[in-house]
């Protein structure tokens, strides 16, 4: 049962509107198929009413009304004629699972909140609802009260309920806890059918949640990304992997929605997922040491059994300065591109110039990072060794350039009205002593690889007028992850170019 619409709505700073969680609901049972939905809970507010109407109106349609849970307190009829008046047919009821809860939260003694509970349940039950219970605190209860909960148990035995769930509910437990205490309920009554809802408090709710699966728990309760209080919920795309993979149990998910689910819910939500995040993170399908392609080139060793096929997605060879030939080759061959050995060896030898800029080159980077590798030759007559470029409000940016032609070096400052501009004029006067003539700057174009990361590759494309004849133009390109430092690059295969055509 997935409760991101309910318990995983109390992320700090997350309000999913109506039309959100429809669309949210519409995934997770149509699309990710997982078995039941928890979308509110009863009296909170006008907008929570407004989307639970509005959900529960499309699952009437599609015939899924039976599968959205809300939560539902022991308030009367209060709970009650709130659910129906949003067309909802299952309760969660909420209940006290640990006598401390019962008796500081309540004040109310445990026969008195079992009278309640029954109550509610009788007047839900004539209200034509199902009723499912949530023992709330209940690893603290049956660790510190565990009379208590048996007592509760016992009672809920005899009414007309068809769950019940046991929270782990500040995520206090590890998995041993788990088996031992899961085990005690499932044991000690077989035949009801006992459900696990985990926090994350400690990092180990997926661990636990296969721990109460062991133990003879029958469901397991989720959220995607882990949304909900604290540190979380339990991880819908972890726990479903760790499930099919870690035991004989299986569910009936469809793993390969699972990402979409998770940007989905990240979009809404406004709550990034981690990179890392296993199943569902940006990088996890992603090998960047060079060994690791080549290894798999030679015969897939660095697979398992998490294949990104298996979740819809593709595996990525990132690169960088820890790249090989084998990273290199696979981007190129997803990319139809071939080149000569000594061209990859110059591609890949930009590539990890830039790794050592603590930049990794994206496939979408490639490309780019093709074209200005081999237009740059590793025979440079003309070097710019250093620049400095500063821009500030209040003063006409400056800039101090370093060049070296064949043993000769040369240096200047200058101002301009730009950065670049600036640049240009220091080196006008820094490669004069060498004779070159500088070409007039036609056309100036900057862009980036789709995709929106503020971190891509920068790929600059000057078009320059060759000093001797007006009517002749060429292009130089650079790529790096600064503008500027693009602009350099293509700059001095600039001044390689009209060193060569002078010589000639």
């Amino acid at each position: 049962m997935d409760t991101t619409l309910r318990d995983g709505e109390q992320t700090p700073d997350v309000s999913y509107t109506p039309a959100e969680k429809l669309q949210l609901a519409r995934m997770l049972l149509t699309e990710v198929r997982v078995d039941r939905i928890e979308i509110a809970s009863t009296r909170v507010s006008e907008g929570e009413r407004l989307a639970a109407r509005r959900v529960l109106a499309w699952a009437r349609r599609a015939g899924l009304v039976d599968r959205i849970e809300i939560l539902g307190y022991c308030d009367g009829d209060a709970s009650i004629a709130w659910l129906r008046g949003v067309g909802g047919r299952v309760m969660n009821l909420l209940a006290k699972g640990s006598e401390r809860h019962c008796r500081a939260q309540l004040r109310q003694t445990p026969e008195q909140h079992r009278r309640r509970v029954a109550d509610s349940v009788a007047r839900a039950r004539r209200a034509r609802m199902r009723v499912n219970v949530y023992l709330e605190d209940w690893s603290n209860g049956v660790r510190e009260s565990p009379d208590y909960v048996f007592a509760m148990v016992r009672q809920l035995r005899e009414l007309p309920i068809e769950r019940i769930y046991l929270p782990d509910t500040l995520g206090i437990f590890a998995p041993d806890s788990v088996e031992r205490y899961v085990g005690l309920m499932t044991d000690s009554w077989p035949e009801l059918h006992f459900e696990f809802h985990g926090h994350d408090d400690y990092g180990l709710a997926t661990a636990n949640c296969l721990a109460a699966v062991r133990a003879g728990a029958r469901g397991v309760h989720t959220s995607v990304n882990g949304m909900g209080e604290r540190a979380g919920n339990t991880r819908l795309a972890e726990v479903v992997a760790a499930l099919h993979d870690q035991t004989s149990f299986r569910t009936g998910v469809d793993e390969v929605h699972l990402g979409a689910a998770s940007r989905l819910v990240e979009t809404f939500s406004g709550k990034a997922v981690a990179a890392n995040a296993p199943i569902v993170g940006r990088d996890v399908f992603t090998q960047t040491a060079g060994i690791h392609a080549d290894g798999d080139a030679k015969g897939d060793l660095y697979a398992s059994a998490l294949a990104p096929a298996r979740f819809g997605r593709q595996r990525q060879y990132a690169l960088g300065k820890l790249s090989g030939k084998a990273s290199l080759d696979h981007n190129l061959r997803a990319l139809g591109i071939e080149l000569s050995e000594q061209e990859r060896a110059r591609v890949l030898r930009r590539i990890v110039e830039l790794g050592d800029k603590k930049h990794t080159v994206m496939p979408a980077d490639l490309p780019y990072i093709i074209a200005d590798a081999l237009g740059r030759s590793d025979e440079r007559p003309v070097r710019v060794d250093a620049y400095r470029v500063v821009v500030a409000s209040g003063g006409l940016p400056e800039a101090r350039v370093e060049v070296s032609m064949r043993g000769r070096r040369g240096a200047a400052s200058a101002t301009g009205d730009g950065g670049y501009d600036a640049f240009m004029r220091a080196l006008k006067k820094a490669v004069g002593r060498f004779g070159l003539e500088l070409p007039r700057l036609v056309d100036y174009r900057v862009r980036i690889p789709p995709g929106g990361r503020t971190g891509a590759l920068v790929q600059t494309v000057i078009t320059w007028q060759r000093p001797d004849d007006d009517a002749a133009t060429f292009a130089t390109l650079g790529v790096d992850s600064d503008q500027l430092a693009a602009a350099v690059v293509a700059t001095e295969k600039m001044l390689n170019a009209v060193a060569t055509r002078k010589a000639r």
